[in-house]
């Protein structure tokens, strides 16, 4: 609680997710629908991988872990959310705030590295075929895995931190439905430069830096796929390319567009659709792309329900 010392400020006040009365009750019955949908489709997909010795292989060892990120990702925001949605008091805590951000940014930082580390799985599953069983290891998939919340963890604790030593004088009304590191800043009466300069640093190298990963391992994929004589080889290696580029797609346009930028630029009613987007919707699409797209997935689900009819 040290770095809540030079804030006159004890509790924040979110503005939800719109002012106006007679939208609260709509709003929540589909933020619910669709928290509800998040939770049973990753969940599905982490029993089914579990469930399925055909699928006990580092790419879903990976996918697991993606579910696993979005089932607590989604958590750390949509239950408050719902709640101040039926409810007058969206007040939280300083503590509450702060704890709120530092695990959505490390959730989020999380699942970036997973994506690039994925994009990385894939490269040399379709570049390095002879290869793959070598490089992509038990072992490499658990130290990849721990650079990945790693990273999570440093990046979150390193903005959540500088971002909570400021100065919270009078101003209290966060512009957001969410503790959010933008609309937090707007309210400090101390001077952010240092913390936009983190953001732009440890945040950018992150998603850039993860970004830039996934674009490299693509572009020698698709090199590779231009290569692969059998339809039937580029059709497979195409289809899980697919799902998982579709979902970096999803991930890093709203994220790069939100944080690699200005803090005098934020805006709510600017950015509301792309927040509700990357914090609530995402976390139900990726399970969904990959049911949808993956045919080893399709052919587990349908093997399952055919045991269980």
């Amino acid at each position: 609680m040290a770095m809540f010392n030079q804030s006159t400020v004890n509790e924040f006040i979110l503005s939800g997710l719109s002012p106006y009365p007679n939208l609260q009750i709509p709003l929540f019955v589909a933020c619910l629908l669709v928290y509800i949908t998040t939770m049973l489709g990753n969940f599905t997909i982490i029993l089914l991988i579990t469930a399925t010795p055909e699928l006990k292989t580092p790419m879903y060892f990976f996918l697991t872990n993606l579910s696993f990120i979005d089932i607590f990702y989604s958590s750390t925001i949509t239950p408050n959310t719902l709640a101040n949605l039926v409810s007058e008091n969206k007040s939280i805590s300083l503590a509450g705030c702060a704890t709120q951000m530092y695990f959505f940014i490390a959730l989020a930082s999380s699942e970036a590295t997973l994506l690039a580390v994925m994009a990385y799985d894939r490269y040399v599953a379709i570049c390095k075929p002879l290869y793959y069983s070598l490089v992509i290891n038990t072992k490499t998939c658990l130290q990849l895995l721990c650079i990945t919340y790693t990273t999570g963890c440093i990046n979150s604790l390193i903005h959540t931190c500088s971002a909570f030593r400021l100065s919270f004088c009078s101003l209290n009304h966060i512009n957001h439905f969410y503790c959010d590191i933008n609309p937090i800043l707007a309210l400090s009466c101390t001077d952010t430069y240092i913390n936009e300069l983190f953001l732009f640093i440890f945040a950018g190298s992150v998603e850039v830096g993860t970004l830039l990963s996934v674009l490299v391992s693509y572009v020698f994929i698709l090199f590779a796929l231009c290569r692969i004589t059998s339809p039937e080889g580029r059709h497979k290696s195409f289809s899980t390319c697919v799902s998982h580029f579709t979902c970096v797609a999803l991930f890093y346009c709203p994220v790069l567009f939100m944080y690699l930028r200005p803090t005098s630029s934020y805006s709510l009613n600017q950015d509301w659709v792309l927040s509700v987007f990357y914090t609530i919707i995402i976390p139900m699409l990726n399970p969904i792309i990959y049911n949808l797209r993956n045919q080893d997935v399709k052919k587990a689900l349908q093997k399952l329900k055919y045991l269980y009819s």
